[in-house]
């Protein structure tokens, strides 16, 4: 029996689904100088725009700035550790004002 394109066989049919399943963004940036390919899912890189936004940093640079201070990971791991030590920063600080501010311990409000 012969397949065409539109009876694909069960082997490419799975491989159109994943391809389509597939969550992850692949977007160029520009590290150190130099162009690379950086693959994240979008909610990664809309909190990667969110904080280029607050630090009033070029993506390009905020990435330069993680590539170098990570240690012995990828490059996409270290973005996704770097944005979670950020957010979670910025979460202690908010309470800590806000405790500073009211003088009731966060358990209180």
């Amino acid at each position: 029996m012969q397949r065409d394109a539109a009876h694909p066989t069960p082997r490419q049919g799975a491989a159109e689904t994943a391809k389509s399943a597939s969550t992850l963004l692949n977007r160029n940036v520009t590290v150190a100088g130099h162009r690379t390919s950086i693959r994240l899912e979008p909610a990664m890189w809309e909190a990667l725009q969110q904080i280029c936004q607050r630090e009033h940093k070029p993506l390009n640079e905020l990435v330069t700035e993680i590539e170098r201070q990570r240690v012995e990971s990828s490059l996409t791991a270290a973005i996704r550790v770097y944005l979670l030590h950020y957010f979670q920063t910025a979460e202690k600080l908010a309470v800590s004002a806000l405790f500073s501010a009211t003088g009731k311990p966060p358990e209180k409000l």
